[in-house]
């Protein structure tokens, strides 16, 4: 069974970092593309990031210069690092894996 955990969100204030995880489980992340999405409340499921096979990583223009993806294989983990947060980045924070979303993370940036 595919599953997919993200953890890590928190209560932060602006201009401030965090690192997201998402462990994975139930297939070989190597294998996989992996992205990071959001849905800010009242909001519609946004795309964050993209990370493929071999690295290569993809962001929403929101974000860039300020969201990293990243993946250790060996850990069956996808991260993201979010500095530099702002009110608009609150939202819950998904990983997900051809389309397919797991148990998301909620981060909530407020002063």
């Amino acid at each position: 069974e595919v599953q997919l955990q993200a953890y890590g969100g928190g209560l932060v204030q602006p201009a401030e970092s965090l690192t997201l995880s998402c462990a994975t489980s139930g297939f070989t992340l190597s294998n996989y593309p992996m992205s990071w999405i959001r849905q800010a409340p009242g909001k519609e499921l946004e795309w964050v990031s993209f990370i493929n096979r071999g690295g290569g990583t993809k962001y929403a223009e929101s974000v860039t210069g300020r969201f990293t993806i990243s993946r250790d294989n060996a850990k069956n983990t996808l991260y993201l690092q979010m500095n530099k947060l702002n009110a608009e980045d609150t939202a819950v924070y998904y990983c997900s894996r051809m389309g397919v979303r797991g148990q998301g993370t909620l981060v909530t940036v407020s002063s």
